[in-house]
This record gives structure tokens, sequence and C-alpha cells, in this order.
């Protein structure tokens, strides 16, 4: 194996309206191309609650009250498919990388250091020495071992599901190499691994304990047994409610990245759910919670003008995007989803529903991943006399009531979406008033994750549209959302002409970690989803927005935009 020594190139820096690290230490400016290799120093000696801090220095203790609009329905950090899940999952658990927000660059955490062979199939780890379980066992690689195994393949004994295969996909094995060093095993190039060991998002490969890991899922929802490396423990999982966290003692091994040494300075973190946005924002203004995640987008100049900080980040992986269902009538014409693409006016969404802390998408991958490209002057432009041209010419024609006719059939469009984002909706009626002036009858329908997550399971046959996004903040996000041999999103079937075409031009994403190859590879993925084969209509480029009081500080984002609260801290002598 060769001993190259590499990391996902860097990104292009994310914009000032997407701070990643609010408060707090400074990040130490890292290489754009080097990995980067620090170890943490002693704790630092923050003031304790009640001291105040008029020159910013933290202050421990205190409680943080923090809203969301959805919530865990498992304690299990390998389970969870919403952001109040991953959220709480990422301050309980550890990941072996951390990834820079703003460069892309990959950098150390529970890994000081990493080897890369030649043809991107061997991952082999050197881990830190002096980290623990919560319960006091040691973090080593026999535990990296049995997290990979299980998380991949799952444990039907134990009624784990499979998880991995998206993340992991063409994952082998990982072997103990010594007590420190573990390798991880691809049967092909996996050049997105590098950025998945770091992955912070919904069912994310953080470390839990030899002793959870034996436990069936039933057993999981006890959150008392669920044991991690992370800066947070569990003191109550309430479903539907609140979770609420505790500080760990002897926590010392955040990412060097972020700088922070030492423990958590909060005592708690309560995350209480609160579906409503208005109740959210009342909530706030009434002083019964200290911040809030998604922030609707009528609040946030309210709130601001009141004076709470509004933070945000984009983010990163592909648009909210409107998946096409190639086998279904009548989004299995091209002619469809290309008018569909030109038909809807993106200046109203952006005025109307947006708000500066959202943006268009102009590429069904956000413009904060490496390889982005710019399709608003092509596709995805405003043009709804183009695509009238594309229906008629299809044989598309508008019958009395306005909506299209082919062969005595509708071009009715029934789309599945999610309303875990507050822009979703309204996004989507924009979207459908103008395609309705165009001759497209685009049917709605929008629910909460839980009924989503039943309705999606028979997309293929049910719904022309799914509406959602994937976040990765990796260009291989396209292969593993619309390669049909991963995550297969647009429905090719077996007889799609241009089928192993699309697995071939996808997969080369995940043959090279070199720069400009890969953003050659990224171009072409693009424009073969988007120009070639029309196969999804991007809407926005969401992002994850907080309003917070002003005496809360150091909430991080992170390279997904989940939030991570081992800096956290609360200055008692602003509230």
């Amino acid at each position: 194996m060769s001993d190259l020594q590499t990391s996902i190139e860097s990104g292009k820096p994310a914009r000032k309206k997407w701070p990643w690290f609010v408060g707090g230490a400074a990040v130490a400016a890292i290489a754009a191309v080097a990995i980067v290799v620090s170890s943490l120093n002693g704790a630092a000696a923050p003031a304790t609650a009640g001291e105040g801090s008029d020159d910013g220095t933290p202050v421990s203790g205190g409680t943080l009250e923090f809203a969301l609009i959805d919530y865990q329905r498992s304690p299990d950090p390998h389970w969870g498919t919403n952001y109040a899940e991953s959220i709480v999952a990422d301050n309980i658990t550890d990941k072996l990388t951390w990834q820079d927000p703003d460069t892309g660059e990959i950098t150390p955490w529970l890994a000081e250091s990493w080897d890369v062979n030649d043809d991107l199939t061997s991952y082999t780890f050197h881990l830190r020495d002096d980290v623990t379980f919560s319960d006091g066992t040691p973090f080593n690689a026999e535990a990296v071992k049995a997290n990979f195994d299980q998380y991949v393949k799952g444990d039907e004994a134990l009624g784990i599901n499979p998880n991995g295969a998206v993340l992991f996909p063409n994952y082998v094995e990982t072997t103990v190499d010594d007590e420190f060093t573990v390798t991880v095993t691809f049967s092909k190039p996996s050049a997105s691994f590098l950025q998945a060991s770091s992955f912070t998002a919904n069912a994310g490969p953080g470390f839990l304990s030899l002793s959870t890991l034996a436990l069936s899922a039933e057993e999981r929802t006890d959150p008392t047994k669920i044991i991690g490396t992370g800066p947070f423990v569990y003191k109550e999982w309430t479903e539907q409610v609140r979770t609420v966290l505790v500080k760990r003692d002897g926590y010392n091994w955040s990412p060097p990245a972020i700088d922070h040494k030492g423990e958590a300075y909060l005592d708690e973190v309560v995350f209480n759910v609160i579906p409503e946005a208005s109740v959210r924002t009342g909530s706030l203004q009434s002083g019964e919670i200290d911040a809030t995640l998604d922030v609707g987008t009528t609040d946030e100049a309210p709130l601001e003008a009141a004076g709470f900080d509004i933070i945000s980040r984009q983010v990163s992986g592909t648009a909210i995007f409107f998946n096409f269902n190639s086998q279904l009538f009548p989004t299995n014409d091209i002619a469809v989803r290309k008018a569909i693409q030109l038909g809807w006016n993106r200046e109203s969404v952006e005025k109307t529903v947006l708000t500066d802390n959202y943006d268009i998408a102009t590429s069904v991958l956000a413009d904060s991943v490496t390889g982005y490209a710019d399709y608003s002057d092509s596709v995805l432009k405003y043009d709804p006399d183009e695509a009238e041209s594309i229906l008629d010419e299809a044989g598309w024609v508008k019958g009395d009531d306005g909506i299209r006719e082919k062969d005595g059939q509708k071009l009715e469009i029934k789309l599945l979406g999610i309303s875990n984002l507050v822009a979703n909706k309204p996004a989507y009626e924009s979207v459908q008033q103008d395609l309705a002036a165009i001759g497209i009858d685009l049917q709605l329908n929008v629910l909460p994750l839980a009924d989503y997550a039943a309705a999606v399971a028979s997309a293929k046959t049910d719904w022309n549209v799914v509406a959602a996004n994937r976040s990765r903040n990796d260009p291989a996000v396209l292969n593993l959302q619309y390669s049909p041999l991963v995550g297969n999103g647009a429905y090719i079937a077996e007889d799609f002409e241009g089928r192993d075409d699309i697995i071939e031009r996808l997969g080369r994403l995940e043959l090279t970690l070199d720069p400009e190859q890969r953003a050659e590879y990224a171009k072409d993925a693009q424009d073969l989803l988007l120009e070639e084969y029309a196969l999804v209509n991007p809407i926005y480029n969401p992002s994850q927005v907080i309003a917070q009081a002003p005496y809360v500080h150091g909430i991080i984002f992170d390279a997904q935009a989940r939030n991570h609260f081992v800096d956290a801290w609360k200055d008692a002598s602003a509230q």
C-alpha cells in the first residue's frame, strides 16, 4: 500500500452569511491540500456561571433551552433520519474526522492521521489513544471495527437494520492492525469515504460503546443505555416532547480545528420539540427558550430587530430538488421534465419565499460543495415560452381547463414532499402556480416527516416527483443519490436508455481525489442530470437558521449545517 496521505480537495469558502462557528475561539488556518495533524493541550479555565463575561471569556455552567421543529423517534444515533435526531447524535458521539465547513478539508478528530492506498480501496486510520466512552471503556480499533461492521451490515438477531450501504458503498470490512490502528477496505475505489468518516447528518457513523452495540433495537429506546464518546450524555428522552443532555465529565478530545479544550461549558442542553413556528418564536421572545432552530422566514427580520441574533449556514449537499420518476407517466417523458425545469419563476420564489439566508438553486449541487457549476443561464432559467414550445412539440395540448392532455391523459404531476423545512411548502406552491400557467397540474402532498417516510416507500409506483434534499458535503453525493446502483433517486429502470452511461459517469466521482479531475467529473455529472437526461429540477439551497438570545454564544455549524454545543455558553451578566 502506498503511503499517500491525502484529503478531499478544498471546497470554495462559505459566504459570510454562513458562520460555522459563532463565538468561542477562532479557527486555526488550515492548508488547502495538506492534512493537518494536531493534538489537544490542557483544558481551558473559563469563568463559572454567575461570574459574567464582559471580555467574552466563555462561562461554565447553566442550561441552554433549545427548540426544534421535529423530534427524536429513537435515542439510537445510528437510526435517526431527521435534523433533530442528527443534532442530538452529534453531541453524544464523535467521528473519526472533522470536515472544515469553510474549505471542505478533512481534518483530524478521533483519528490523528490516516493513509490511503493508490486505488482508494484501503484507508488506514491512526487513532488517538486517550479517548474513552462515557462508561469508561476505551475507544480503540476494536470499537471502530464493531461500529462500522454493524453500521453497514446491521444485525438481524438484534433487529438492527443495515444502515451504511449509501454512506459506505462497496464496504468490505474493517480490520484491527493494532490497538489504535484500523484499516477500512472497499471492493471498489471509494474517494468519498474520507468525507463519510466525518459525516454528521442523518444516521451518521458516530461511535457507540460495545455494550450499546450489543443491545437490541428495542433496548436502545432506553437513553441511559446509549453510550458514546461525545461531550454530552443522555439524561432524558421523552418522545415528541424533549431530549435532555448533560455535560460529560472528563471530555477532552474536540476536533483540534475548533480549538476547544476540555469539557463542554454548559451543564445541560434541553432540546424542546415545538412544531409550530409561531410558538417557537413566542417562546424565544418570552424567554422560555434561549435559542431556536427552524426559524420561520417571516420571523427572521422581526426577531433581529428585537435584538435577537440570527445565525445560519447552508446545508451542503444537494439543493432541495424535485426528483423526477423516470418510470411513471407522465414524468417518463423527457419533454415534461425539461418543461418543468424551465416553467417556473425563480425570482418570484426568491423574493416572496426566501430570505437572505437562502438561495435559489442554480444546480442540483449546492454552491458550497466542491465542483458546483452554474446552470442559471441554461436549463435552470425561467423561460415559459420555451417550456410551452417543448410541450407543444411533444404532443401535449391544452384542454378547456388549461391543463394539457396527451392521448386522453392529463398532464398531472403528483409530488411528495416533506414539511421539515420552513421554506419548502411555500416554495413548492409558487412553482405550482407557475406550472399551472403553462398547462401542468402539479399536485402537492407536503407531509410531516413520519408520514412522508411511510409514503415514500411506494414512490416508484405512486409519485411523479419526490421533493427533498441530501446532506453530504462532497460531490459524490450525486452518485450516491442518483446512480441506479446506489440511491436511484430518479427510479431509472433496467431498460432506461442511457442507464449504463449514467452509472459509469456518476461512478467516476469515486475514482479520484485529484481536485482538477474530480471537478471535471462533478461538472459532467451535473450536465448529465440536468441537461442530457433532465432527471431533476433543483428548487432552492436550504439553510439551517437559528435565532438566539444575545447572551448565547459558541453554537457551531458543521459542514452539514448540524449544530455542536461543546463550545456553547451563556453570558449570565447579559441575561
